[in-house]
């Protein structure tokens, strides 16, 4: 009873906290431009350090803690390393888009798309990552409800709902100013409760010693940073959580601020993996951010709870601000400033996203099999974008245009298809020499390796038609250029 009046009085001190930042942030009504542009109310782009803040814990996602802990459990050491590889991405983001702002000109992602792929191209991309956005929004939401209560009792559904509920209404108030400011506060909060977490744990851990993992499973956690490298090439483009925040300052303050945005989340992640190598040493079976916590009573749970709730908040509301303006301004390729009637529509969709991103949640009421298959469809996004690196990477190729999109766009949506297929139907679709490596990414390892070569041939192959002339896209990128 103690712990669950705890856990609930945790929920509304964290409440209260993040009222009081936006409350004293954030004026009753704010511009559009503050909405979707995140400047200040005298019209300022927001600091580095700001961006540094916000972008980092935006990528700290509840479900990335939950995940770094279980590799870490899984593979040893390797496991943080490996999924710390994949905030490099921090970094493939910052140059790619760096070029395209200087050399191109381009104030967003969907305006580079209709210019150099055109319009069909742009929404296909805006379709894959919306599916991003909805998978954000249940994942995160799945992970701090698991602590009030087990899946589908009523603590579970009642924090789901009021977390939700919450962020939706201070994102409404200030869209993306609102999540920049909040986010700066909470890294600051996940900074600190990370702290206490390496304090209680590290004693332990340092006397026990680091886990000493056999061949097999050493092979299985070098294929996982494998996979992580070659993932990093594609992944930071279809978050728009990150790519937004690449055109709300100047190019060169982007560029440094993304770079201390992946080396502090980065190493946030590989030190909160310290909780799986925790799990491996002294052998706690079961889910390590819930299992760990338990081991040292309810002050330890707190802090857990209260890591999750922070990272899930962030994550939220940076998600719900990136609906608004994937809604109201990219679908349609708006250019020049917002208006009020973009922010208004804006803010219906984050309502929208709201409830529709929550609906997988309820595929435990369909059975063994149609819960999986709901959840699984959700993951495609995480392989099917393989084809977007030479699509933003390559873009300056002479000749690319709208064939050098779909031939390298398709191919990696039916491989990521396929490895869906595979999960739900539990059947395989890959011939066994796909596979490189060891152990249970051997397979993803291979299909991306494979997968982004292919991609990468045919942007090439439509390149060199477009330079033929037989398959030249009308819209070609723009010869201007903007200050760095």
């Amino acid at each position: 009873m103690l712990a669950t009046t705890m856990t609930w009085a945790l929920l509304a001190g964290y409440g209260f906290f993040v009222y009081r930042v936006v409350r004293q942030t954030t004026p009753d009504r704010v511009s559009a431009l503050e909405f979707f542009d995140g400047q200040s109310q005298g019209g300022k782009a927001p600091g580095m350090w700001l961006l540094v803040a916000s972008a980092a814990i935006s990528w700290i996602f509840a479900k990335s803690i939950d995940n770094a802990a279980s590799l870490g459990n899984a593979f040893g050491l390797l496991g943080g390393i490996g999924y710390a590889i994949y905030y490099l991405s921090f970094i493939t983001a910052a140059i790619a888009l760096y070029f395209l702002r200087v050399r191109g000109g381009y104030h967003s992602i969907p305006e580079f798309l209709v210019s150099k792929y055109g319009t069909l191209c742009s929404r296909l991309f805006l379709i894959a990552i919306a599916i991003r956005l909805i998978n954000e929004v249940w994942s995160n939401t799945k992970v701090f409800s698991l602590y009030f209560g087990p899946e589908g009792s009523g603590g579970y559904w009642l924090a789901a709902l009021v977390v939700t509920v919450f962020t939706v209404y201070y994102t409404l108030l200030g869209g993306l100013r609102s999540s920049l400011l909040t986010d700066g506060a909470q890294m600051i909060l996940a900074a600190v409760l990370l702290v206490v977490i390496l304090v209680v744990l590290g004693p332990g851990l340092i006397s026990q010693g680091l886990p000493v993992v056999d061949a097999d499973t050493r092979l299985g956690g070098l294929t996982f940073c494998g996979l992580a490298l070659v993932q990093i090439l594609s992944y930071p483009f279809h978050d728009p959580v990150m790519t937004d925040r690449a055109f709300i300052t100047s190019p060169r303050t982007m560029v440094k601020a993304f770079i201390w945005a992946g080396i502090i989340s980065g190493g946030f992640i590989f030190l909160f993996s310290a909780v799986g190598l925790y799990a491996r040493a002294f052998g706690v079976e079961g889910v390590p951010t819930l299992t760990i916590p338990a081991l040292f009573g309810l002050p330890m749970l707190l802090v857990f709870n209260a890591i999750m709730l922070t990272s899930a908040g962030s994550t939220l509301d940076s998600t719900f601000s990136s609906v608004a303006k994937v809604g109201a301004r990219d679908w349609f390729n708006r250019k020049g400033a917002p208006t009020e009637t973009q922010a208004y529509l804006g803010r219906w969709w984050i309502v929208a996203i709201a409830i529709l991103g929550n609906v997988p949640l309820l595929s435990i009421y369909l059975g063994d099999k149609a819960g999986p298959a709901i959840i699984a469809a959700t993951t495609i996004s995480g392989t099917m974008v393989m084809g977007l690196a030479p699509i933003f990477l390559l873009a300056f190729v002479p000749g690319a245009g709208r064939l050098s999109f779909h031939f390298a766009f398709w191919p990696g949506l039916i491989f990521g298809v396929m490895r869906v297929l595979e999960s739900v139907l539990n059947t395989t679709l890959f011939p066994a020499w796909v596979s490189l490596g060891g152990g249970r990414y051997a397979v993803d390892l291979g299909v991306n390796i494979y997968g982004l070569l292919l991609c990468t041939a045919g942007y090439l192959v439509g390149a060199w038609l477009g330079q033929r002339g037989s398959g030249k896209s009308c819209h070609q990128p723009r010869q201007t250029s903007v200050q760095p």
